[in-house]
């Protein structure tokens, strides 16, 4: 007895939805583990840098402070060179990966990048805690999907390395929606990568929870009130953002630069002179701050310049300062995340502006800086404008953050501080390459 067309064509195409079912919903439970087991690595990652390390080198003297950034490059140089092979880039071994599939994410280079990446930040390198967060998470995600990779047949290739860097963003910023619009943000320039947005926000949960649980919930950025929001300062938050848009595009060309100097040879020359830089810089900015706010992944360096009555020419002076420790560490072969970098240089910029524009509320102008700055220089703006609201705590501060991240974003055109974003218009119509994920 035959079976009528349109009855066949009916239960198979229920067949393949309940198929497609099944699978997301093991895709889903793969991202939440993903994101669990990066947000216990990152903790320990946090731990082991900023409480075991970090914190007891500021009780050093100054002679003996100004060697240790030499001694983490020492140690970063060494590591990716016996335990690799590997690069020192994180987030750019993350963007290499998701354009290119014969990249990938190997799990035996991990242990390489995150004791360089310990040395680095750990001794006081001039870079962030959240790019080894993130390659941590996407090898981590890489390496699952790899390992079960029955489960994930017409799904998306790199659905759970993304994942897995979501969470990593957003444990490490304790900020959830920040880690996944950052990891689908900064692969294209001007678009998503859209077609993964429930694994990332599965995984970005799913890690921020397991931090949280073990360093709390204290934001980063702390703040309070909330602005009045008046025409003027609308627009001072436009002007402010086409400033920081230009020192975005300084930062970026300087960082690209640096970036450059590690691919020649002579790395024990590079170290040497990496480390007497930062010395340098730590010496002057001791003389300008009474503070070591050139070393470190800058959180002190934040919190230093939100304190009342800092000179707006002492301000510029340690972001200047700041930039080009940021720089010599990158070109020493450091290992660490240029989004705090960022940051850093918004807070500094939006502190001056505060200062120097009287009717402008210090702390919108922190946040404005932050945001332009750090949306400018990664081309993320929306990831830049969530992570201000989630990182002050304070969502009164998104309308102004999100005018200045534009007008910073027109201002920076089509430059980055990485070369491994991808125009929108090389990827597929919907800002991705074909493959279904969910």
């Amino acid at each position: 007895m035959s079976i009528p067309l349109e009855r066949w064509w009916s239960a198979s195409k229920r067949a393949v939805v309940a198929a497609f079912t099944i699978r997301s919903r093991q895709v889903l439970v793969f991202a939440a583990l993903a994101g669990a087991i990066t947000g216990l690595g990152v903790a320990l990652f946090e731990t082991v840098v900023v409480e075991v390390i970090f914190d007891h080198l500021l009780d050093l003297p100054l002679w003996a402070l100004a060697v240790m950034p030499t001694i983490g490059l020492v140690v970063a140089a060494l590591s990716l060179r016996y335990l690799g092979p590997a690069t020192p880039g994180t987030t750019d071994a993350y963007l290499q990966a998701f354009h290119d599939p014969a990249e990938g994410l190997a799990l035996r280079t991990l242990p390489a990048r995150m004791l360089a990446a310990i040395g680095t930040l750990g001794f006081g390198g001039a870079m962030g805690l959240e790019g080894p967060s993130l390659y941590l998470g996407a090898s981590i995600g890489a390496s699952l999907q790899s390992r079960f990779h029955r489960f994930f047949r017409s799904i998306d290739h790199r659905v759970l390395m993304v994942a897995g860097a979501a969470a990593g963003v957003a444990a490490i910023f304790k900020a959830p929606a920040t880690g996944a619009v950052f990891a689908l943000e900064v692969p294209y320039q001007d678009d998503f990568a859209r077609k993964m947005l429930l694994p990332v926000l599965v995984s970005a949960a799913s890690g921020y929870l397991v931090f949280v649980a073990i360093h709390g919930t204290a934001s980063l950025i702390p703040s309070s009130g909330s602005p009045a929001l008046s025409a003027a300062d609308l627009i001072g938050s436009v002007v402010l953002g086409l400033a920081a848009g230009l020192v975005a595009r300084a930062f970026a060309a300087l960082l690209r630069q640096a970036k450059e100097l590690t691919t020649g040879p002579g790395i024990w020359p590079r170290v040497l002179a990496a480390g007497l830089t930062m010395a340098l810089l730590l010496w002057i900015g001791e003389l300008v701050a009474h503070e070591p706010v050139t070393i470190g992944v800058g959180y002190h360096t934040v919190a230093w310049a939100l304190e009342p009555h800092r000179a707006a020419w002492i301000l510029l002076t340690v972001l200047l300062l700041r930039c080009f420790a940021t720089a010599a560490t990158v070109a020493g072969g450091g290992v660490g995340g240029l989004f705090i970098p960022l940051v850093v240089a918004g807070a500094l910029l939006g502190r001056a502006a505060g200062v120097m524009l009287p009717g402008l509320d210090d702390q919108l102008a922190v946040v404005i800086g932050v945001a332009a700055v750090l949306g400018a220089g990664y081309r993320v703006p929306l990831a830049a404008v969530v992570f201000v609201a989630e990182a002050t705590g304070r969502p009164g501060f998104v309308v102004p953050a999100l005018l200045a991240a534009v007008a910073a974003d027109l201002m920076m055109g089509r430059r980055s501080v990485t070369a491994y974003q991808q125009p929108s218009n090389l990827a597929g119509p919907l800002g991705d390459e074909p493959g279904a994920a969910l």
